[in-house]
């Protein structure tokens, strides 16, 4: 029986998928449920599973984009699952152990003709200058060698030296070679969301830097507690920016805000959405309801959404939605950008690097651990006083974590 095996739909509104890369060969027998092929849709890469056991003929080059429902493969379930060596693979084996002498010959054959010398000497003048036109290299800061000579034996003469030009550094040994790759569905639909971003809003970044010295002190004092409670979860920066901006935004609802034609649409809800990257490139999962959720599941929902992302197995439901989003570039050492809105929503927030510096506190000059933070903005729809403000509250919240983040608790906050 021959199955025709067809391109699921990945989520709603995508009617096109890409396939990004084969896994198995044509004329491969395949397990049920086995991985056969990673697609890409305009918001993430899937994997398809064979539907049954059998022999597998492509129906779809790489790269090529396909519809959802059209067949790209067959399976011929009856196909015989290869079980070893048949005679054919015995037979090919012998042949080349009785051809090996008629090598053997060929080879002494071709030891017993070497190739005849056919390059002629070199001329003792060939690329020596004249006295002359040694004069005006030696001006012009120019290599003899550079040169090939056009007088007697290839000597240079004058005339070579005057209409010889320097080296302008072009490379004379090294790889130069390059290549031309398709840009996945994924990525081109990621360039034309951010292009659209940057020619559609009136975006617009505002900075602050935050004393992360208070957060680092609760950290120091009870990670080892919480990931010896919480099954080895980690405690880390995410859950306190994440509970700032929650904090931030109930206090400035119109960052959690989004712009529909005429129509400004409010949420009383606060769905973040924290850009990781994967192997794809950069995903943007969604933490639902992260104003209800404590630092424990703030911690445990990155951490499975980390982990989905990494191994490609994000769905389109992961990343659908989200009012706002927290964009760490500081992992990757970056201390100051301005990062870019992810449609439709109006507000996302950078994180960078966290760096000693001096700073004066109280009159005194002290080194603290500090961070650049950024928010860009839709200016259409949060002026500079809720943009500020808001910026503030976050640099707030971070700087008396104790208080406006635990309710001055942190061992219950903690779920210790």
């Amino acid at each position: 029986m021959i199955l025709e095996m067809k391109v699921p739909s990945p989520g709603e509104s995508i009617t096109e998928v890409e396939i990004a890369t084969w896994l198995v060969k044509d004329g491969d027998y395949v397990e049920k449920d086995q991985a056969i092929a990673e697609v890409d849709s305009d918001k993430a890469t899937l994997e398809l599973p064979a539907e049954a056991a059998g022999i597998i003929t492509l129906k779809a080059e790489e790269g090529d984009a396909v519809k959802v429902g059209q067949v790209v493969c067959l399976i011929d379930t009856e196909g015989a699952k290869p079980n070893g060596s048949s005679n054919a693979d015995a037979k090919s084996d012998e042949k080349p152990k009785e051809e090996a002498p008629k090598e053997e010959k060929k080879s002494e054959a071709k030891q017993e003709a070497p190739k005849a010398e056919t390059t002629a000497p070199k001329s003792h003048a060939e690329n020596v200058p004249s006295p002359a036109a040694r004069k005006i290299l030696d001006e012009k800061n120019i290599n003899p060698s550079s040169l090939s000579g056009t007088g007697k034996g290839g000597r240079i003469t004058k005339d070579d030296a005057v209409n010889a030009t320097p080296s302008m550094g072009t490379p004379t040994g090294g790889n130069r070679g390059s290549e031309r790759t398709k840009l996945s569905m994924l990525r081109r639909k990621v360039a034309e969301r951010l292009v659209s971003a940057k020619n559609e809003t009136a975006m617009l970044t505002t900075f602050n830097e935050v004393n992360m010295t208070p957060v680092n002190l609760i950290r120091n004092e009870y990670k080892d507690a919480f990931k010896a409670k919480h099954g080895g979860l980690g405690l880390g920066y995410m859950s306190f920016f994440t509970k700032a901006v929650t904090r931030a935004l109930k206090l400035y609802p119109d960052v959690n805000s989004m712009i529909d034609g005429d129509y400004k649409i409010s949420y009383d809800f606060v769905d973040i959405s924290v850009a990781v990257s994967g192997p794809k490139g950069l995903m943007v999962p969604v933490v639902r309801n992260a104003e209800n959720l404590t630092f424990r599941g703030i911690e445990a929902e990155i951490k499975r959404l980390a982990i989905k992302a990494r191994d490609g197995q994000i769905t389109v439901d992961d990343m659908t939605g989200g009012t706002f989003t927290i964009s760490n570039g500081g992992v990757f050492g970056s201390m100051l950008s301005t990062p870019i809105i992810n449609p439709p929503q109006s507000g996302i927030l950078g994180m960078h690097n966290i760096i000693e510096r001096p700073i004066a506190v109280n009159g005194k000059v002290e080194i603290h651990p500090m961070m650049y933070v950024a928010l860009s903005y839709d200016h259409r729809i949060i002026d500079g006083r809720e943009s500020v403000g808001f910026l503030v509250a976050v640099k707030e919240g971070l700087e008396n974590p104790g208080e406006l983040l635990m309710d001055n608790n942190p061992k219950k906050a903690l779920e210790l």
